[in-house]
């Protein structure tokens, strides 16, 4: 039996392990692969970046899905283009000044032709809108330089030249003379905000054309003449990451792995059958019953050889009964990281019913509506107003009180395009509803599917107007027919709004 004694000579219990707080945290056999990084953002942009951004660009001129997913988020993000509505108003009684707005955006949509609004003379202002998403989709970022120039016929001193990513160099990393950071090309002060742009005064990846070196010379371009447009995704982020970073390598695999799928099949395809028939005694040595030497494949082709030699014929088995799941399950995957749906990126509408198809629908359009207010606020409400000041000063514009209150007439909105209702009847009667409780306005119902609230009723009234004036009475007029069809008076309309105010 152990004493007092023995148990004082005891050795003290081993501490206990302790476990990590956070299981992803865990250092074990399952994890050692795991690779991980604790630099930031920039320094991995610096190191890969480029290298991301020449194959997305592949990826993008000879992939077909990469191709059709550029197509979708710029039909989606632009589509035709994104409007313009002035929405000046007058200084007393606050009503829109309708004179005032309509010459605002008559110069404006006069502006946007291509020899006025592009240094190159290449591009309208809606082919502009489309290159810009492109080129952020793909490379992660893109450069517009505003310059205070008249180009083509225009009288506005004002156009945009684009600028690709390869001009400002990843590894232009160095301390001003002013004693500011130089990161990427990227001159910024201390609160990390741009100041300058180092460009490059040609493009290094068109050398081998007259003018262009592989090491051009630089020039400090101010901050104040440059629109860096790229998705942020860390605070303090200095260059653009492209979009298909996650689905590069699948989209890479994938494009192998049906390639080799397709020379499988085709190699399938071309096996041949040879019989043999003691009564028609073949010649020797590979010749046929015609005494030919055989020597070419051709896809079911049948020779004959020596009587009492034999094949089997093996029946083609590629591609697999695994290959279209497969080929589904990376796509979606691949529509996952881009920030589409898989319909839309693989255009197989095979499995989608109303309620999928509707849901899809719905959450794909707010992602589209977020990059919409995205490029608004990053590019049109950065050129509006160098546009309005140099349209004043040029004379396209009468305004004369702008330069004492400039804000007045850059009271501007922006009607990105819209979508048709997923299900109409029911969509339009919710609209409706809304807008009788109040919680909407005509004007927002009219944005949602992309028009102008005042183009549709300058567009009614006209509309009703010529119709009264040739005699003719249609169901589309409230103010003549009800809604089932019976003609009405005035006096009928409002006791039908009175009937329908005491439902309520």
């Amino acid at each position: 039996m152990m004493g007092l004694l023995d148990l004082f000579r005891l050795k003290p219990l081993p501490a206990p392990r302790r476990r990590r707080g956070f299981d992803a945290a865990m250092l074990n056999r399952y994890v050692n692969d795991w690779v991980t990084s604790s630099h930031s953002l920039d320094n991995e942009i610096r190191k890969g970046a480029k290298k991301v951004r020449e194959r997305s660009r592949d990826l993008a001129r000879n992939n077909d899905h990469a191709r059709n997913a550029v197509r979708v988020i710029c039909n989606n993000v632009v589509g035709t283009g994104i409007q313009m509505q002035a929405t000046v108003k007058m200084r007393r009684g606050g009503k829109l000044d309708k004179a005032k707005n309509d010459m605002i955006e008559a110069a404006w949509k006069k502006w946007q032709r291509a020899n006025r609004c592009h240094t190159a003379g290449m591009l309208s202002f809606s082919e502009m809108e489309r290159a810009i998403v492109r080129a952020v989709v793909t490379d992660g970022e893109v450069f517009v330089r505003k310059i205070a120039e008249p180009f083509g016929d225009s009288r506005v001193a004002f156009a945009l030249e684009l600028m690709e990513s390869d001009r400002l160099d990843f590894e232009l990393n160095a301390t001003a003379p002013n004693g500011n950071e130089i990161r990427m090309g990227v001159e910024r002060d201390k609160w990390g905000r741009p100041v300058a742009y180092h460009f490059d005064i040609t493009n290094p990846a068109d050398a081998g054309f007259p003018g262009h070196t592989t090491n051009p010379q630089k020039k400090r371009i101010p901050a104040s003449e440059i629109i860096h447009l790229f998705v942020a995704e860390q605070p303090n982020q200095s260059r653009g990451v492209p979009w298909f970073v996650t689905a590069i390598l699948r989209m890479h695999h994938l494009a192998g792995f049906t390639e080799a799928e397709v020379i499988a099949a085709r190699a399938e395809a071309c096996r041949m059958g040879f019989i043999t028939s003691p009564e028609d005694m073949a010649g020797a040595d590979g010749e046929d019953a015609d005494g030919s030497l055989v020597s070419s494949f051709e896809p079911g082709r049948i020779e004959r050889l020596l009587p009492g030699e034999s094949y089997t014929e093996a029946k083609p088995a590629r591609p697999g009964g695994t290959f279209e799941p497969f080929v589904k399950s990376m796509l979606r995957s691949m529509a996952a990281g881009i920030g589409v749906t898989y319909a839309s990126l693989s255009r197989d509408y095979s499995e989608v019913n109303y309620s999928s198809g509707r849901l899809e629908l719905l959450d794909e359009r707010d992602n589209w509506r977020v990059l919409q207010n995205w490029l608004i606020e990053r590019f049109h409400s950065a050129i509006f107003p160098d546009w309005l000041e140099m349209a004043v000063m040029s004379g396209e514009l009468t305004l004369p009180d702008y330069e004492n209150n400039p804000e007045l007439y850059r009271a501007v909105r922006w009607v990105p395009r819209g979508w048709s209702w997923v299900d109409p009847q029911k969509e339009i009667a919710s609209y409706q509803a809304a807008v009788r409780c109040g919680f909407m306005t005509q004007a927002d119902v009219i944005a949602a599917s992309g028009g102008d609230f005042e183009a549709v009723v300058e567009g009614r009234a006209y509309e009703i107007e010529l119709a009264q004036q040739n005699g003719l009475v249609f169901d589309t007029d409230p103010a003549s027919v009800a809604k089932n069809g019976a003609a009405q008076s005035g006096d009928q309309i409002a006791v039908n709004e009175q009937a329908i105010q005491n439902t309520a």
